[in-house]
């Protein structure tokens, strides 16, 4: 994952380089999670997907008939995404975007998907979670998974920052003005690519806006 102490220049270096091969990183199938929420996802809704490396979750909404917009803080990755777009004969509007200074658009979105984005230390993932709540449209959903700090012994992907990580208590405080509809912490074996691969600590969220 993603260095807590990388600034915007080195974090886009450093991705740049992960990114800078043939096949792709996280795979180009989408999460699973993310995937199961299909029942909850209707064609024309807008949706984004915050740090969406090379595009695999984005791609897959834009497959479901959303409008979707997705991030990236890599070139190598936006490039991916838009690749991987065409192939699959897909819409996506990918930016390149440093969540700390992007201009984050209000009350815009249907759905916010944050998948494994836990290259943030507290204060800053703090600021991002304020930002994707007020991106969403009264109504609207966040999708959300991430690792435990259970992670770290399993060392299958993820950050080596426990602070880093989600707890139940952690994410029942920071989206506490939403209604939540599901969080469940629980041990799943995960297969996206050679980065997240084998028996994973994980934490789902799924936040409807007031």
């Amino acid at each position: 994952m993603k260095d807590t102490l990388m600034d915007p220049i080195t974090a886009r270096d450093f991705w740049n380089t992960r990114y800078d091969r043939q096949d792709y990183l996280f795979g180009e199938a989408p999460n699973a999670f993310l995937a199961a929420q299909i029942d909850r996802l209707t064609p024309g809704m807008t949706a984004l997907a915050v740090a969406d490396g090379e595009g695999r979750n984005g791609v897959w909404l834009a497959e479901q008939g959303l409008t979707v917009t997705t991030t990236d803080i890599a070139p190598r990755a936006i490039e991916k995404a838009l690749a991987l777009a065409k192939r699959r004969g897909v819409a996506l509007d990918a930016q390149l975007a440093d969540l700390e200074t992007w201009a984050w658009p209000q009350d815009a979105f249907d759905v916010v998907v944050a998948v494994f984005i836990q290259f943030a230390p507290p204060a800053r993932r703090d600021r991002i979670f304020e930002r994707m709540k007020a991106a969403v449209k009264p109504g609207g959903l966040v999708l959300l998974q991430g690792y435990r700090p259970e992670q770290i012994a399993y060392g299958t992907g993820g950050p080596g920052q426990v602070e880093n990580l989600y707890t139940e208590a952690l994410l029942r405080d920071a989206f506490a003005d939403f209604d939540i509809l599901h969080l469940r912490g629980h041990d799943s074996d995960v297969s996206e690519g050679a980065g997240h691969c084998g028996r994973s600590a994980l934490i789902d969220l799924i936040a409807r806006r007031p």
